[in-house]
């Protein structure tokens, strides 16, 4: 099984951003903590981190065809990308939606989620752990084809 890892802006500055809110895990730390645990897992792994839309519809679209699943946090595009939700319908991987904070909880903007409709599931205020919980996810919707 392949898993893309999609990660939207500013998480290449985990540690540094707003550690009360996000940790001080670093952005490299949290790749090899993924990593290891597909590793174990005998997964495939590959990931992508972008601060611009149009990479992130662009690696979501280059997935068609191989890749088995999708965990992405898009970030602050959760909230207003229309072009990252279209993205993800049009490939119809199976995508699990990841925050590292507890989104539902913060400010009322950030209760919204395009990409939402376009996942099996979604994870929040798990910290860095929610990617792990997410490839879980994406394993079992595998395991029911």
């Amino acid at each position: 099984m392949k898993i893309l890892v999609i990660n939207g802006p500013n998480l290449n500055m985990l540690g540094i951003r707003e550690p009360q809110i996000y940790g001080r895990e670093t952005y490299s730390s949290l790749v090899e903590k993924i990593e290891n645990y597909c590793k174990a897992k005998l997964l495939d792994v590959e990931f992508f981190q972008s601060n611009h839309e149009g990479a992130l519809v662009d690696r979501i679209q280059e997935a068609y065809g191989n890749t088995d699943g999708i965990v992405i946090n898009p970030g602050a595009y959760t909230h207003t990308s229309v072009a990252i939700l279209d993205a993800l319908k049009a490939v119809s991987i199976p995508a699990v939606e990841v925050h590292i904070s507890e989104v539902d909880k913060r400010e009322e903007f950030r209760q919204v989620s395009y990409v939402r409709a376009a996942c099996i599931a979604t994870v929040t205020g798990h910290g860095t752990d929610g990617y792990l919980e997410a490839v879980d996810i994406l394993i079992k919707n595998g395991e029911k084809k």
